[in-house]
């Protein structure tokens, strides 16, 4: 047998190809595991993974609560960049501690995109498909960017309390979509809404949505009028007496717990659903522990741990509020 006919000299003699080398490249093989270590862990419930979306909606708040109440929006004085020329705070910035504590901020918002993409990606694998839930995660990694460049533009025009209002009001809006996607993913499907509650609890529940963002947008007035306005030296803030809209956001939670008995007597009246009043008392709960803050603040000049407590309590569980509540109709979920 010459050179040419032997199967195994051939191979030797013939050059690899460039697909072969890039598939065998340690590199790829490495990538390619952590892709099937994400896909396993997105198909193995998706529960988990839209739960984990909510936590880290409200983390990343949370630590925008602490950028504000330190005095921090500026610790990194342009956007997207940290100092001029750098990414990351530099040693010779005068901002001091609150340049890493404004920096780690918008550094959580990368892993809060890995989690939201993941949400996303656990939608789309589901089978069946549903297109609900696809949206209602897509919504969320747009909103992402959305807050980054709403975040960015808050920075350039120095903590705007307009701009600051909306960037909040932007996250309470992206907390409901988690949360309702969340609460969705427990339907059995899609079809036609079926009612749980009498059609006058639905409308109570419907006024309920309405309060909750008035009451979260006047909460961004009282924080725009008050001491901590986001920046230590240079605070930016709204032209409204601290008092006068101090009082208007009480009566308003006051309107908003007031309804939330109601809601609850007529859940307990009307014999609904034992989850639907567990829920309602969660609320009540709540808003209550909410209200204690606030009045606590007020009295004691807003000290920035109780500020810190406020947003916490307003930022996470009561923006859950703005999701539909349980009393709405739920598809396949006939009562």
């Amino acid at each position: 047998m010459t050179r040419s006919e032997d199967p195994d000299t051939e191979a030797v003699d013939q050059p690899v190809g460039l697909q072969s080398r890039f598939v065998r490249s340690r590199f790829v093989q490495r990538v390619l595991v952590v892709v099937r270590a994400f896909l396993a862990l997105v198909d193995r419930g998706n529960r988990q993974i839209f739960w984990a979306g909510v936590v880290a909606q409200c983390g990343i708040v949370v630590t925008g609560a602490l950028v504000r109440v330190t005095g921090s929006g500026l610790g990194c004085p342009t956007w997207p960049e940290c100092a001029s020329g750098s990414l990351v705070p530099v040693r010779e910035q005068e901002e001091g501690i609150h340049k890493l504590i404004e920096f780690g901020n918008r550094t959580l918002t990368f892993v809060l995109l890995v989690v939201i993409a993941l949400c996303l990606l656990a939608a789309w694998r589901q089978v069946p498909r549903r297109k609900p839930l696809v949206l209602l995660a897509a919504a969320g990694v747009a909103g992402i960017f959305a807050q980054a460049a709403l975040g960015g533009i808050t920075v350039l025009t120095k903590l705007n309390p307009w701009t600051v209002a909306a960037h909040f009001l932007l996250s309470m809006a992206l907390i409901a979509a988690a949360v309702v996607l969340l609460d969705r993913d427990s339907d059995e499907g899609d079809a036609p809404p079926v009612a749980r509650v009498r059609p006058e609890i639905r409308v109570l529940g419907r006024v309920l949505v309405a309060l909750c963002v008035v009451v979260l947008t006047l909460g961004t007035v009282v924080t725009g009028s008050g001491p901590h306005s986001g920046d230590a030296d240079e605070p930016a803030r709204f032209g409204f007496d601290p008092r006068s809209v101090s009082w208007l956001h009480a009566d308003s939670v006051l309107l908003l717990l007031g309804l939330l008995v109601a809601l609850v007597l007529a859940l307990t009246l009307t014999d609904a659903p034992r989850d639907l009043r567990r829920r309602s008392w969660f609320l009540v709960a709540v808003v209550v522990a909410q209200g204690a803050v606030g009045y606590v603040q007020y009295f004691t000049g807003v000290p920035e741990a109780l500020g810190f407590a406020g947003l916490g309590l307003d930022n996470c569980p009561r923006a859950s509020l703005n999701a539909p509540p349980p009393v709405f109709p739920r598809p396949g979920n006939p009562h």
